[in-house]
């Protein structure tokens, strides 16, 4: 049948855990990035992961929950919305993190301000696992069975 497979938590967290390595891949955004140092977090209201930015390489991706780490600003969105943010075209309201935010199927939380300064940045931060291919397609599932 044409059952949809939704991605899990742990599918969002493992995306995510990618970053360094999606994101030391591009050069040309990890230049763009070159003045952001900081740690925010990112993943679904669950189950986040701490992701360190040094000089725009993502250098650690660490699942939580963490007791007192510091961030600067959370990303989150239910497994579903990263899905559809993550799908190869995305469909309008799911192709930007603003979008999403918009339309509340995404939240950030904390300290805007390095956001919106590296907002081009972050943006595609977020959507390297889009760019890698890592959603499950509608009717397929994230393990690949």
């Amino acid at each position: 049948g044409g059952s949809r497979k939704s991605m899990t938590e742990e599918d969002v967290a493992r995306a995510l855990e990618r970053l360094p390595g999606l994101v030391g891949a591009d050069r040309n955004l990890v230049r763009r990035g070159r003045f952001v140092s900081l740690a925010f977090a990112a993943g679904c209201p669950g189950l986040e992961v701490l992701l360190t930015v040094r000089e725009g390489a993502v250098a650690a991706a660490e699942r939580g929950p963490w007791a007192m780490r510091s961030r600067r600003f959370s990303v989150r969105a239910a497994p579903e919305a990263w899905r559809r943010f993550w799908q190869p075209v995305p469909e309008p309201g799911f192709n930007d993190l603003l979008a999403m935010t918009r339309f509340g199927a995404a939240s950030i939380e904390g300290d805007l301000h390095p956001v919106m300064a590296n907002l081009r940045y972050f943006k595609e931060v977020l959507e390297a696992p889009r760019r890698a291919g890592l959603a499950p397609a509608a009717g397929e599932r994230a393990d690949g069975g």
